[in-house]
């Protein structure tokens, strides 16, 4: 499929908690769909989820979603519970009337965005998930795991990639691996928690595992 003929589009999409915005690559006949939200930092896209926009010269319909927080202009990311009423409220609008995403529903987003990916994704009934970085602790604070939020998916039975930068601070491939054990499938790639400009390697990990989903 050429990527010539994917179309590109924003939709405007009221939440309970201030606008948002959806950045859409459709190609004419997707396979399913994958949306994927952004850290809670910076006011730009990162390297690795414009690398999977590539991902609709494949077939897949891929969305990008700003949170309000970011399209309001604001440098700092509103607490968790905002984040996945805003994230909850655009997937609604994503998935019902007419020009609804089709199926399979591939959920995700890099770190920040990962963790709500997983913390929404059963209410959202996806078919899998897509965690980029995903934030396992702090640097330096083990102790203070979020491995919790990654289990609500696999206890689940929904099938989980983890991505993860094989120097990040936030936890490393393997610590990850470690804590979410063979429910969850982790992939090193190179990097830190932000990859490398590039993220070819993480476009391709992304790929072999959307293969398994439909």
């Amino acid at each position: 499929m050429s990527g010539a003929r994917v179309r590109k589009s924003v939709r405007q999409i009221q939440t309970p908690v201030g606008l948002a915005r959806a950045h859409l690559w459709r190609p004419p006949r997707p396979r399913g769909s994958v949306v994927l939200g952004h850290g809670a930092g910076g006011s730009s896209w990162s390297g690795d989820l414009l690398a999977l926009t590539s991902l609709a010269a494949g077939g897949w319909l891929v969305v990008l979603v700003e949170q309000p927080w970011r399209v309001a202009g604001r440098k700092v990311a509103t607490p968790p519970a905002q984040l996945d009423v805003a994230w909850l409220a655009v997937m609604a609008e994503l998935t019902s009337g007419r020009g609804a995403i089709p199926r399979p529903l591939v959920v995700g987003g890099r770190s920040s965005g990962a963790r709500v990916a997983c913390r929404t994704a059963g209410a959202l009934g996806a078919d899998a998930v897509l965690a980029l970085s995903f934030p396992l602790h702090p640097p330096g604070r083990p102790d203070s795991s979020r491995a919790a939020e990654a289990a609500l998916v696999t206890a689940a039975g929904t099938a989980l990639v983890v991505i993860q930068g094989e120097k990040d601070p936030f936890g490393s491939p393997e610590e990850v691996r470690t804590a979410l054990g063979t429910a969850a499938r982790v992939v090193a790639a190179r990097g830190t928690h932000s990859f490398t400009k590039t993220a070819s390697d993480v476009l391709a990990a992304a790929s072999v595992f959307l293969a398994g989903v439909v």
